[in-house]
């Protein structure tokens, strides 16, 4: 007889420490997944508490607060007649684990602590939580008051254990379990389990999409099974933006996906399948028959319901074929989605931006417009709480709006600070790019404060000091290049807090930096210049990555004169006029070189000596060994001489981990000593050898 199961995967944009919301998103996602049919509702990780909580999770507070949410859900009439399975710290011995607490019909059936604590990347999930080691046992876990005073049980299982349906066997992984070598949902499923449950909390890397989905696909393609992949949504308190895109798949096809990058705060997929097919699936396996048939058992939690219908007409979901954004669209969406997340919880008034007609304020502009776009599109398909939240962001309780460029006039400040004290004038460029997004624009001169800071300084130090446009050397021109950028950063502060207060209102704008990875690297950015802002939204992307971001976007978006802009923003990229300073030095690095530094680095965690060896190779073609050398030394120099401006970068959206930010996503020191000594004597040790074969 064919059993056919409507199981849903709920992908929510939780807020750390937000228990008022967080509950209200999990009540009406269960709503959402019955209305659908489902009787088994999966949901994120810690998705009670939000994920990035960090030292919260010491709090006692944080614990009393979680069991005090789900004595409300248990009490909520939406959850009867439905297995609910939320994420949530729990304390047990006086140890805290990361949880899923399962329950039904106001009894709870488990709690299921975390196996495998995930601590590479960013994670620092063992800082808060210790893992499970009882592999295959559980233990009493006495209840809190509150909820045995709803539940009337005093006590519930806690510890590895799966559920026992009437109908079939649900087991449960959490987030790192899938990745891990010795995934727990393989043991499972040799022991009959037919649903295994992941609540995670996977956040957005450029291009990891395709590999989760290439993950499940393959476990359950080996194993057989169904699996419910739910994940968070959105910047819950932190730099990451957790990607969605649960997932549903059965015996290695993909039935059913929620949308990567969105700005719904719910969204609850399901499928329907068939449990026959789970069994006839595996029985043709005969290698993992013969593997499940001397594997050792699970404790089973007795649950009398079922998860199948009688319904014998029920139609099976089918394979769907997935389409993957591109690098260029991930940037555009992923940080968009970031940026407004962050502006609706701030309860500030929009963004203020200092453009200066080059690529990293251009591609900032555009980002902030991509968000733009993205409400525009989700008040065009019914969102309500989108369009709620953009009338209290800019004060017009009835204001709807008419397109993406209107929108962005009323988020999106722009300023052009012009000086004769620089060789360089991109108004014109600032005009085009301002006039196609939409952005409120204003532009102003600072000459007269550089020429009141440059009179205060000549007057105490009988000096003046001169810029490019009046032929200085290198010394003063990097002075004055680096006064000019601090002086536009104390400017777009009075900008951002004040000019709303014209406008009559009570809210500030929020400032956006420009740097990115590359020039956190080798500390081109100037330390409380323009570099300082509240956010910075490139600031984990590589130079290429914003230049081919830019030329998506401005095509994409079918800006006019699109081959015009990008032609004359591509004349300032890389330092292409005549080096006059050290600025326009580091420059020309960038655009060839310090993106394979930055990789080396961190993805191959090279040092100076083996930096030069894989390069001596990787660029043998076109560099001497001793040039190489040479741009090896510059740029460790250089690096250990502005590695503590990674002290003061603003928070930047996490997307790619050639992010530079100090005590986050690179734990290596602030001070060194730039002579690198020891290892530049080995490069020189490897220079010397080959120059000894040679002759």
């Amino acid at each position: 007889m064919e059993r056919s199961v409507i199981l849903a995967a709920c992908t929510l944009n939780q807020w750390a420490m937000d228990f008022k919301g967080n509950y209200e998103r999990i009540s009406e996602s269960i709503r959402v997944s019955k209305e659908k049919g489902a009787r088994y509702r999966g949901g994120p990780e810690l998705e009670v508490t939000g994920y990035s909580c960090g030292d919260h999770f010491y709090e006692s507070d944080t614990f009393l607060h979680s069991w005090e949410v789900v004595s409300r859900l248990l009490e909520d009439p939406v959850c009867e007649d439905i297995i609910v399975d939320v994420g949530m710290p729990v304390m047990h011995k006086n140890i805290a684990y990361n949880c899923r607490v399962i329950f039904l019909n106001k009894k709870l059936l488990l709690i299921r602590p975390k196996i495998i604590l995930c601590d590479n990347g960013n994670f620092r999930e063992t800082r808060w939580f210790t893992a499970w080691k009882k592999i295959r046992e559980t233990e009493i876990y006495r209840l809190p008051s509150i909820i045995e005073n709803i539940c009337h049980q005093q006590t519930v299982l806690i510890g590895d254990a799966i559920l026992a349906t009437v109908d079939t066997c649900i087991g449960f992984e959490i987030c790192e379990e899938l990745w891990n070598a010795r995934s727990t949902h393989i043991s499972q499923s040799l022991d009959g389990v037919e649903i295994i449950s992941n609540g995670s909390a996977a956040y957005h890397e450029l291009q990891n999409t395709k590999s989760l989905v290439d993950l499940i696909k393959t476990s359950t393609a080996k194993c057989g099974g169904i699996y419910i992949f739910s994940n968070l949504r959105g910047c819950d308190g932190d730099r990451y933006y957790f990607q969605g895109c649960s997932l549903i798949a059965m015996n290695g096809e993909i039935l059913s996906k929620g949308e990567t990058f969105s700005l719904q705060d719910i969204e609850v997929i399901t499928s329907t399948l068939c449990l026959e097919d789970v069994k006839i699936y595996r029985n043709c396996i005969r290698s993992r028959n013969i593997a499940a048939s001397f594997s050792s058992p699970y404790p089973q939690v007795e649950v009398e319901f079922m998860l199948s219908s009688d319904d014998f007409y029920q139609q099976p979901s089918e394979p769907i074929v997935l389409r993957h954004y591109s690098k260029e669209e991930e940037i555009a969406r992923g940080a968009a989605c970031w940026l407004w997340d962050y502006l609706r919880r701030s309860g500030q008034g929009g963004y203020f931006l200092t453009l200066k007609g080059d690529i990293n304020s251009s591609s900032c502009a555009v980002v902030v417009y991509s968000m733009c776009v993205m409400i525009k599109n989700a008040i065009d398909n019914g969102n309500e709480t989108v369009l709620k939240e953009l009338r209290e962001i800019i004060g017009k309780p009835t204001y709807v709006p008419c397109s993406a460029i209107e929108i962005c006039n009323n988020l999106l400040v722009t300023c052009y600070m012009g000086t004769e004290y620089l060789c360089e004038n991109r108004c014109c460029i600032v005009k085009q790019l301002t006039s196609d997004i939409g952005s409120c624009h204003i532009e102003t001169n600072i000459d007269s404060i550089i020429d009141a800071v440059v009179h205060v300084f000549s007057t105490t130090m009988g000096f003046i000091p001169k810029c490019s446009s009046s032929n200085g050397n290198t010394r003063e021109i990097k002075a004055m290049r680096k006064a000019i950028e601090r002086i536009k950063m104390v400017m777009s502060y009075l900008f951002a807090q004040l000019y709303l207060l014209v406008k009559h209102r009570s809210v500030s704008l929020l400032v956006l930096g420009t740097g990115d990875a590359d020039e956190g690297l080798v500390g081109y950015g100037t330390k409380f210049g323009l570099s300082s802002a509240d956010l910075s939204p490139l600031g984990s992307f590589n130079k290429r990555d914003v230049l081919l971001f830019l030329e998506f976007a401005v095509y994409h978006y079918k800006m006019s004169n699109a081959d015009n802009l990008l032609h004359a923003l591509k004349a300032n990229y890389s330092g292409e006029s005549t080096a006059k300073s050290l600025e326009d030095l580091q420059s020309k690095m960038f655009s060839s070189e310090t993106t394979a530094y930055g990789i080396l680095r961190k993805y191959c965690r090279c040092g100076p000596y083996s930096m030069f060896c894989k390069l001596a190779s990787m660029w043998s073609n076109n560099l001497s060994t001793t040039v190489i050398a040479h741009k090896v030394k510059s740029f460790f120099i250089n690096y250990a001489k502005h590695r503590h401006k990674m002290m003061v970068v603003p928070p930047s959206y996490y997307a790619n981990p050639s992010s530079q930010h100090d005590n986050r996503f690179d734990q290596r020191q602030f001070v060194y000593n730039k002579r690198w000594e020891w290892q530049f004597q080995a490069i020189d040790n490897c220079l010397q050898g080959e120059n000894t074969t040679s002759s």
